[in-house]
């Protein structure tokens, strides 16, 4: 049952509720003036609400109809819309509130009442005064609400609302006019309204409270009370009435806390329902997700698959599914079509079974969950004009349903063959350039489409502004939503790092050391190329130039459930060997909190001053504008995702900020340039070795005057090295869009990889050392057929955070100078200024600044009046 009010939500709220907060109740009431503006209000706001129109304004009976139909719970109409929209027999009469609000205007709806008798479940809106009449004559019962009452435009007290509400009407109350704060002035108390509806057990005084998930599911029972549902609205949590404690805060020890979505009672409001989202293990003190055990079915299904999705490991069947969306596709289709030839009971109930469960992985890897799906299933019962419901022609057509008109008919379709086949050849596409136009080569050089930026920017822009407004609970808010990590309660971990965050194998701590041994002596002797520097230009004029650490630096290392201490070292190495003063690291932590020790022992090792517990856009805006415990730096570098990039990009531009990058990124990629005398097997690995990153990778190989046998050697070696591979269907995906150039010449072959400035270049060519002076755009190149791009990757010395999608043009990849600034300055004796003064003075006239000119004129002057 729902809540005794019905709160009208403004075009232009000024004060009052929120809709999140009105979402609390129920329902909500809308007055739109069009069909569209309904439509809007419908689309945005209709999985977290019942949402009531008033469309007292719409004059189209059709338009009426369509906003039903657009998902409407009720419209509020008026008695000569009423009269419109008796001729139209599918609109139910249920779904209608009709304004009566005089008793002339209350006979006329009886009358129609009377008229009508089939449709006699219409509901009607009148004035206070006229509630006790309306229910007699209409016999409405608390049973059966449909008496609505409105106040206009007058003040109420909450006195007057509780007396409307004690006549068993559904009060209409201005959002402006409640609040869920305590003691507020000149508002009613929404908690204390509902309270008024609710009725106390006779022992302790207390409301019996059923704890329900977003689906239904019974969690468990406890005990409210008036000060506790005013909490729990307050806070938007779960907060409950302990009859040895007092009030509870559900998951304040143990982290397993509710997000309260709705409340509402039972069918005669002697409990009441608290719908919640339950964060954590569960519901229960056990352990367990409810108090009468584990959830199953469907609910059991998503709880596992929203775990794996947050946590699954490297190489299993799940994480591939959730990485590879043609892997999703092709599996729901063929069980699909298993379903449809299904024909007995049981295997009819296991193909079903199969079905859901790849339907509802495809739904859980897109952020869709079963309560948005049963909501869509809710609103396609609300339409009151329905579709035919026919099976569209190839469909219908397979099905037997219908012919084809002037074809023989089709020949029986194919299950595609499972993305898991191990059979099918895995191959790159193949391009002869001296017989392809320019146009296509260059056409097969682009990279794979991204996703919009628009989109992306759009979903990053309210993090960042909600991180820089709120600091600490900002960064916090969006961990707990993202990572999972519920249980943190600080988003930073400072230096000196606790030794138990650093537990790492003796082999592990060893490979780490000599990484990081190798990575800081290429970068230190980086130091001699940023020297001051200081010449004399001309006779008494020095010119100098200096360099300077950045003072602040914020290194991003992506992560979660992956360990990355290779990006760890790649940017906290040189920024420590150019002496920065200040190094902040930001990397996700575990859905527990905790955070890979590799990466706290990189942190220490370089002397961070800190480890910020957050990735995405989070992560990005604490580090650029700083927060309470999160120190803000002057410049950003690392590696990360579409939102990650996207947010680095806005920080940087925002000039309150004061932040600058290192580079935009892209999806990994490798270009390898092989001859007659390369190694097919090293050349596969080497193409691989980036595939497997994700299907929009890319891998490019350019074949110099390779023969068919040649070539063939080396797509065997990638087909079969990709077979063997956990990661294999990724690596499919990636090599989809990936291609291999035959070119004439090692002129033609570079000339090709400057065009497409890869993120890796690789030379396995015969004298390759040799082949280096023809590299323009390239992030870092790989020498010879003994150095694969993994040792760049981790321990060589170079970096590997790298410029990607071309921007190798444009961008180096990090190095020492990515945390250094240059400053120059110049020094002029009498004489120096002397001698350049007549050139300054004359540019300084040419462009117009008659004080830049006067600086140096009365400079002179005062030297001649010297002389």
């Amino acid at each position: 049952m729902a809540t005794p009010f019905l709160i009208s939500y403004p075009s232009s709220p000024t004060s009052g509720l929120s809709l999140k907060q009105i979402a609390y109740f129920g329902r909500v009431l809308v007055k739109v003036t069009s069909l569209s503006q309904a439509e809007d209000f419908l689309h945005q706001h209709f999985r977290q609400l019942d949402v009531f129109v008033d469309a007292t304004d719409v004059s189209s009976a059709g338009d009426l109809v369509d906003i039903l139909n657009a998902g409407a719970a009720k419209i509020l109409i008026t008695l000569d819309q009423l009269t419109t929209l008796s001729q139209e027999q599918s609109v139910p009469s249920s779904r209608l509130v009709v304004y009566a609000l005089s008793e002339a205007e209350l006979d006329t709806f009886q009358q129609w009442i009377a008229a009508n008798s089939e449709r006699n479940d219409a509901s009607v809106c009148t004035e206070p005064a006229h509630v006790a009449a309306a229910a007699a004559n209409l016999r409405i019962s608390a049973d059966s609400p449909r008496l609505y009452t409105t106040y206009g435009d007058q003040t109420v007290s909450e006195d007057t609302v509780q007396q409307t509400i004690q006549q068993n009407a559904i009060a209409i109350l201005s959002s402006q006019a409640l609040t869920v704060e305590r003691d507020a002035p000149n508002q009613i108390s929404a908690a204390k309204l509902l309270a008024s509806r609710a009725v106390t057990d006779q022992a302790n005084g207390l409301y019996a409270t059923s704890v329900t998930d977003e689906r239904g599911s019974c969690l468990g029972v406890v005990w409210s009370s008036d000060e506790s549902i005013a909490e729990a609205l307050r806070t938007g949590t779960g907060v409950y009435q302990s009859r040895k404690r007092g009030l509870w805060y559900k998951g304040q020890s143990s982290g397993d806390v509710q997000e309260l979505i709705r409340i509402g009672f039972d069918c005669d409001a002697d409990c009441l329902v608290f719908v919640v989202k339950q964060i954590g293990r569960g519901f229960c003190h056990l352990g367990t997700e409810t108090c009468f055990g584990a959830s199953a079915g469907l609910s059991r299904l998503q709880k596992t698959l929203q775990a794996r999705k947050a946590d699954a490991p490297a190489g299993s069947y799940t994480a591939r599914l959730f990485n590879d969306p043609k892997l999703v596709q092709a599996k729901v289709m063929e069980e699909a079509d298993e379903l449809c030839r299904a024909t007995t009971k049981e295997e009819i109930a296991f193909e079903a079974a199969d079905l859901f469960y790849f339907a509802l992985t495809k739904c859980t890897a897109a952020g869709v969950s079963l309560e948005d799906i049963e909501r869509n299933l809710d609103l396609k019962n609300l339409k009151v004009k329905r579709r035919k419901g026919d099976a569209k022609g190839p469909w219908a057509e397979k099905a037997g349903l219908a012919a084809a008109e002037s074809k023989p008919a089709p020949a029986p379709a194919q299950p595609e063959p499972p993305a898991e086949d191990r059979t099918t050849r895995i191959e790159m596409k193949r391009v002869v350039t001296a017989s392809t136009p320019p146009n296509v080569v260059t056409d097969y050089l682009k990279r794979p489409s991204q996703k919009s930026n628009d989109a992306i920017v759009g979903l990053v822009r309210p993090i960042i502004q909600d991180v820089r407004d709120n600091g600490d609970a900002g960064v916090l808010k969006y961990t707990h939503k993202f990572e999972k990590a519920t249980s943190l309660t600080s988003p930073v971990i400072h230096a000196p790092f606790p030794a138990n965050l650093m537990q790492l194998e003796p082999e592990t701590q060893k490979a780490i050391d000599v990484s990081i041994g190798n990575i800081e002596r290429f970068h230190a002797a980086q130091k001699g190329s940023n020297d001051a520097l200081q010449m004399e230009t001309m006779p008494g004029v020095v010119c100098s130039r200096f360099s300077r650490a950045i003072e602040r630096v914020g290194l991003y290392i992506p992560g979660g459930t992956a360990v990355l201490p290779s990006t760890a070292m790649m940017l906290g190495v040189p920024a420590m060997v150019a002496g920065c003063q200040k190094i902040i690291l930001a990397s996700p932590p575990r859905a527990d909190g905790s955070i890979s020790p590799e990466i706290v022992y990189v942190a220490h090792k370089v002397g961070a001053e800190s480890i910020v517990l957050a990735g995405g856009a989070q992560a990005v805006a604490a580090m650029a504008y700083g927060t309470e415990s999160i120190s803000k730096v002057d410049k950003i570098l690392g590696p990360g995702n579409q939102f990650v990039t996207a947010a680095k990009m806005l920080v940087s531009n925002d000039t309150s900020a004061g932040v600058s990058i290192d580079m935009p990124a892209g999806p990994s990629e490798v270009l390898v340039v092989a001859d007659k005398f390369a190694n097919p097997a090293f050349v596969a690995s080497d193409l691989l070795s980036q595939a497997e990153h994700g299907v929009d990778s890319q891998v490019i190989l350019i074949a110099i005057d390779l023969t068919e046998e040649q070539l063939l050697a080396i797509e065997d070696e990638v087909d079969a090295q990709a077979k063997a591979l956990p990661r294999m269907d990724i690596v499919r995906g990636s090599l989809d869009h990936s291609v291999t150039f035959v070119v004439r010449d090692i002129t033609e072959a570079m000339a090709l990889s400057n065009q497409y400035a890869p993120e890796h270049l690789i030379l396995q060519v015969q004298n390759a050392e040799s082949v280096v002076e023809q590299v323009q755009n390239a992030g870092s190149v790989f020498i010879g057929a003994w150095t694969p791009e993994s040792v760049g990757d981790y321990s060589a010395g170079v970096n590997h955070s790298l410029p990607t999608y071309g921007y190798a043009k444009q961008y180096s990849g990090v190095n020492l100078g990515s945390f250094l600034k240059h400053i120059t300055s110049s020094n002029l004796t009498a004489d120096g200024l002397l001698g350049l003064s007549k050139t300054v003075e004359t540019l300084a006239a040419v462009e117009g600044l008659e004080a830049h000119k006067r600086a140096v004129s009365i400079r002179v002057a005062q030297m001649q009046m010297q002389s």
